[in-house]
């Protein structure tokens, strides 16, 4: 989750004041290493959306977080942190999606040791409604940040305004508003930006607000959204340059991703006139019926375990993509999904012939939206991959549009990510396209994971997610300092032993992920890598993960319940020997409604080929799922040809 932007030091969130109450506050100066200070709300049974606010500082170096305990979970969700140093007080608004389920919100101060460094809160409110909607009658102005101008800027009106008298006929009079007047206007196109607090979870519907406005023509008066990569969408703009009285707005936007609301006027002189903007709110439900409801683009989502999904090829009788599995093997890859299943397969010896082209067409998408493409591909047995695979859009009529994206490296066996974001205006599909010039020169391309959501690739979703790709770190999770004779590494790439450890991450191919390399141990020696503490829950727990045991001498990968009310550590799940060179799921059922801990133990075997990795490992409440299964191939022949389907 993202905090309040604080850029520069005049932005109306900066609250200039003295406090004249009380605060709480953490000093590094009192604090041990390891130490947690954590601020614990009442159990919170609000089931209407919320929005939290707080007056914070942090002073030197250190970060606040703000987390979200929902009752009966195993977790503590992270839903926003901070760490930008000041020395004024800072404004944040959190919104908290409506829940059925109770739950405690918890602050975690974390100054950094040394001299001078403390985090310090001021004052927490929970406010029904959104964060984003505001009446401006309170000194925190919601979170709304005037962008500083050395002449033109958002001010507080209301009461008696010198410059400006305004009609309050749809409201209670002597309130507050914000406005922006020209008088000090000194360039051509002057800007004020008026930015809202950036939404914390995806909501959809109907943002209105009241706007007076006495222009000259050529100004300008707008609202935007702002995304987290500082694209602007303009979303209205008034259609007259002066208004009588206050005007209600309606317009619907779809904050999928976090985005910031800004008003922005631009005036060309100082006699450019003045706006002024008032009760912001947001409904869920759209204002005009005209608007299309939130399109779910998971249709065109397909990991091939059960069928091709809605892809389809563009000549049935060509079956130029066969759907295949292989199974668990010391030689050839399986499936990304679990290392088990199916992916779909292009350029197996009945197809590779001079002048083959195969295309996979995907669902058509609606145009005018914005979307996110992954999938992950597989090469083997290419000389050049020179059209091995391409990605294309095509419009309604079948028609290509643009290549987005084509093989460009020589990553072989091994599944590697592929993010595209596009936007069309019309409707258009995604077509995988696989063409081999050469029958000499061709091998094999696969393609599995394909999900498509909305947005920009570069922005993360804003649901609760309890996952550790250890792409950023290590998640919290804990080395056993007493119990072992070893430590788990966080790498990248292939592990320096030949013929043992995976060739990169699960997650991306070319991320991180945890494993122990055998040559710093003996034989015998274990490492574990605990959790934080886990809450307990009244329902079953599934923990899923994805493990690498590949090595003539691999040795024992085990997962444990640590309880402390128990002398032995519960064993939930235990792999011993070589399993695949590929990544495999594990999905592990578990109950336990007190406080615990998961413990992933690896004891290295009796050679050097003993490394073990794990990487993607996720918790969800509730049962796990059936992986379902497929036609196995065995993957011990020196192609993939002997494959059904």
């Amino acid at each position: 989750m993202i905090s309040q932007s604080v850029e520069n030091p005049h932005n109306l969130t900066l609250l200039h004041f003295v406090p004249t109450g009380h605060l709480i506050m953490v000093d590094s100066a009192i604090m041990q290493d390891q130490e947690r200070a954590v601020l614990v709300s009442p159990v919170l049974d609000q089931q209407d959306w919320s929005c939290v606010r707080l007056v914070y500082q942090i002073t030197g170096r250190g970060c606040l977080h703000l987390h979200l305990r929902p009752h009966s979970d195993n977790f503590d969700y992270q839903i926003w942190t901070a760490d930008n140093a000041s020395d004024s007080w800072l404004i944040a608004s959190v919104d908290l999606a409506n829940s059925t389920i109770p739950y405690q919100i918890l602050l975690e101060g974390r100054p950094e040791l040394g001299l001078g460094n403390s985090v310090a809160i001021f004052e927490i409110h929970i406010v029904p409604g959104y964060c984003i909607e505001c009446n401006f009658e309170e000194h925190h102005l919601c979170g709304y940040s005037n962008t500083w101008n050395p002449n033109v800027n958002w001010y507080v009106g209301g009461g008696k305004v010198q410059k400006i008298e305004f009609s309050y006929s749809s409201f209670s009079y002597p309130g507050h508003y914000m406005y922006v007047d020209s008088v000090y206007a000194k360039h051509f196109q002057e800007v004020a930006k008026l930015t809202s607090p950036m939404t914390t979870v995806p909501m959809a519907g109907c943002l209105t607000f009241y706007y007076q406005r006495d222009q000259e023509k050529g100004n300008i008066f707008s609202v935007f959204t702002k995304d987290q990569l500082g694209h602007y969408e303009e979303i209205w703009r008034p259609e007259v340059y002066s208004t009588a009285s206050w005007i209600l707005v309606s317009v619907d936007i779809k904050a999928l991703h976090p985005l910031e609301v800004v008003f922005e006027v631009a005036f060309n002189s100082a006699h450019g006139g003045y706006v002024g903007i008032d009760d912001i709110s947001f409904s869920p439900e759209f204002c005009h019926t005209d608007t299309e409801p939130t399109f779910d683009p998971s249709i065109a989502n397909c990991d091939f375990e059960r069928d091709l999904c809605l892809y389809h090829e563009e000549r049935a009788e060509t079956k130029s993509w066969i759907r295949a599995s292989v199974k668990a093997n010391a030689y050839r890859s399986g499936d990304h999904t679990t290392g088990t299943g199916c992916f779909l397969l292009a350029n197996t010896h009945y197809t590779s012939r001079l002048g083959y082209v195969g295309r996979l067409h995907g669902p058509f998408l609606p145009g005018n939206l914005k979307y996110c493409l992954r999938f992950y591909y597989l090469l083997h047995g290419f000389r050049k991959v020179d059209n091995a695979l391409s990605l294309y859009i095509y419009d309604e009529h079948n028609v290509a549009q643009e290549k987005v994206w084509s093989l460009a490296d020589m990553s072989r066996d091994m599944w590697t990510q592929v993010e595209i974001t596009y936007r069309k205006p019309m409707v258009s599909k995604v077509v995988f396209v696989s063409i081999c010039k050469n029958f000499w020169e061709c091998g094999l391309v696969a393609i599995d994971d394909i999900t498509v959501s909305m947005g920009d690739c570069q922005i993360t979703t804003g649901s609760l997610s309890r996952q550790c790709d250890f792409e950023s770190g290590v998640c919290g999770y804990i080395q056993d300092k007493t119990g072992d004779k070893a430590d788990w590494l966080r790498v990248r790439g292939h592990t320096p032993t030949f013929y043992t450890g995976p060739r990169g991450d699960h997650t991306s191919g070319v991320g991180y992920f945890m494993y122990i390399e055998a040559s710093l141990m003996r034989p015998g020696h274990k490492a574990r890598l605990l959790t934080s503490d886990l809450w307990g829950s009244s329902s079953t727990q599934c923990l899923i993960f994805y493990y690498h045991m590949y090595g003539s001498g691999t040795g024992i990968l085990s997962v444990f319940l640590h309880h402390s009310s128990r002398e032995q550590d519960m064993l939930l799940w235990r792999r011993q020997g070589e399993q695949s060179i590929s990544w495999m799921r594990a999905m592990v059922e578990y109950h336990c409604d007190a406080q615990h801990q998961i413990i992933f133990e690896a004891i290295r075997g009796p050679s050097l080929l003993s490394d073990i990795a794990i990487d993607d490992i996720r918790f969800k409440r509730g049962l796990c799922e059936d992986p379902g299964d497929g036609t196995s191939y065995s993957g011990f022949s020196e192609y993939f040809n002997e494959i059904e389907n």
